[in-house]
């Protein structure tokens, strides 16, 4: 390998280019402090992290024995956000949800999922032996995207099937909507049971009231938080927070004893100092104290970004999910933070979009649906960079001229129920051929279909491969959407479950 080929110097030659990141980590790259005086790691007294880099030695504790500083600092944190306990994440909230599913349920058991939850929850339950029951989504008509999860369907599910012993759901979603999660929490303490919620992209809610609310603050048992994502922490940095009642120590012992399954035995202490400085920064900002020199508080924050979404909300042709959806579909409440763009009223394709903000405007998105872009906005994105993203939006929207009528059929994985055959981890483990695609219809598929990101399958081990499942991706293999899952990663060919299996 040449030296201009590694991977370090790629990286130093992207940061250097051009491209203004509206996609996670949520430091932006410090991108908001370049004209600062001590802009970049100084700003938030962050060193090389070279220096840093060390094992358990004498006075550094364990994370997976914590007695001294990472215990304090832990209960620290937990301080902060609300909880009965916080453990630091350094496998991201992947770890974080493969505890919460395992230590909350039994071997064999059954959860009900939303099912739009990421591809972890449904690797957690292969591995504890689950059977799944799913709640699904509400649509949002004419913008592609799902909205929340309905309470009274949760409390239908419950009584429908009396072995549930947890729910996990997701609040807020990728693209930024939040579901009753405070209804939803009654209703499953009805039934006896915990609610865990993957708020991995609401890890700042707890810093700004120009937020929703955060699931910690809405009764959920269990909540696996992205610091990553949202916040200014190294990329893989995550929080699992529990605030069970009175009996809940049992579970948070047998939460506890599969992060030390799930995490890596020899924790970065680089990603732990990360997590606990995004922690400190963001309660200072919230506590209104001047610090990176005063160019990202809040406040400032929150004024940019009203007037960012008031201008987006005047386009004649792309459309701005905007928090007037709250109160239908599901929808409690939406994060403004997320810029989710639809293009469904128009002849381009989510991908068309982001590919004209990458080329045109030097803008990299978070991601594209089959037809809308999600842009992630923090505190730390410069008045600079949001400017930008308006003109990018508005300079697109106009090139489009008058509203012709869009193309795009609806989103089939919006409300698509497939046909549950066999449990996850049986579909995955039983002898399987791979077929065309086309040939696999009725079969029983024996690997996942989804698009990353946000990795939420379209299609799980165990279920029936129906038209309108094959219909659909089929629809964003021409589109040239990222599907992952497949062995065949051209996806020309799907194992199915054997015949007679």
């Amino acid at each position: 390998m040449r030296e201009d080929q590694l991977l370090i110097n790629r990286l130093k030659t992207y940061a250097s280019g051009p491209f203004y990141p509206f996609h996670m980590p949520g430091h932006k790259r410090l991108v908001c402090l370049e004209t600062e005086k001590n802009a970049g790691m100084e700003a938030m007294d962050f060193p090389n992290p070279f220096l840093m880099d060390i094992t358990e030695i004498e006075g550094f504790d364990n994370l997976h024995h914590a007695q001294g500083i990472l215990r304090r600092s832990m209960e620290w944190a937990a301080n902060i956000y609300g909880s009965r306990k916080t453990w630091y994440l350094i496998n991201g909230s992947t770890c974080g949800i493969l505890a919460a599913v395992c230590g909350c349920t039994r071997p064999g058991g059954r959860i009900l999922m939303s099912r739009n939850c990421h591809k972890s929850a449904y690797h957690a339950a292969y591995l504890n032996q689950l059977d799944i029951s799913y709640v699904y989504p509400q649509r949002i008509p004419g913008l592609g995207i799902q909205g929340g999860i309905l309470p009274e369907d949760v409390e239908k599910a419950l009584k429908g099937q009396r072995d549930i012993q947890a729910v996990l759901i997701v609040s807020p979603t990728y693209d930024g909507v939040v579901s009753d999660v405070e209804k939803i929490a009654e209703t499953v303490h009805r039934a006896g049971i915990p609610l865990i919620v993957d708020e991995a992209h609401g890890a700042h809610f707890h810093f700004g009231a120009i937020f929703p609310d955060s699931a910690l603050d809405c009764g959920a048992d269990v909540v696996i938080q992205s610091v990553h994502k949202t916040l200014p922490s190294l990329t893989q940095t995550s929080l699992l927070h529990a605030k069970f009642g009175k009996n809940g120590e049992e579970f948070c012992r047998k939460i506890e004893r599969y992060l030390a399954l799930f995490q890596s035995s020899s924790p970065s202490y680089v990603l732990m100092a990360s997590i606990e400085n995004a922690i400190y920064v963001m309660d200072a900002l919230k506590k209104g104290e001047k610090i990176l020199g005063g160019s990202c508080t809040v406040e400032a924050y929150g004024r940019r970004l009203e007037d960012l979404r008031r201008s987006l909300s005047s386009m004649k042709n792309l459309r701005l999910a905007s928090r007037d959806l709250t109160g239908s579909c599901g929808i409690k409440d939406l994060d403004p933070s997320k810029i989710v763009i639809s293009t469904r009223e128009t002849a381009l394709s989510g991908e068309d979009l982001m590919e004209r903000l990458r080329e045109r405007w030097n803008l990299e998105l978070e991601m594209c649906g089959a037809d809308y872009v999600t842009a992630i906005t923090t505190v730390f994105d410069s008045p600079e960079g949001l400017k930008r993203l308006r003109e990018g939006l508005m300079g697109e929207d106009e090139r489009l001229g008058d509203k012709e009528p869009g193309t795009h059929r609806e989103d089939g994985r919006l409300w698509e129920t497939p046909l549950a055959v066999l449990p996850i981890r049986r579909a995955m483990d039983s002898p399987a051929d791979a077929v065309p695609l086309r040939e696999s219809l009725g079969r029983i598929s024996a690997e996942f279909v989804y698009l990353y990101p946000p990795g939420i399958p379209i299609l799980a081990p165990g279920e029936r491969i129906e038209e309108g499942l094959l219909s659909v991706i089929e629809d964003y293999m021409e589109k040239r959407l990222p599907i992952q899952g497949p062995e065949d990663e051209n996806l020309q060919r799907i194992r199915v479950v054997r015949d007679g299996v």
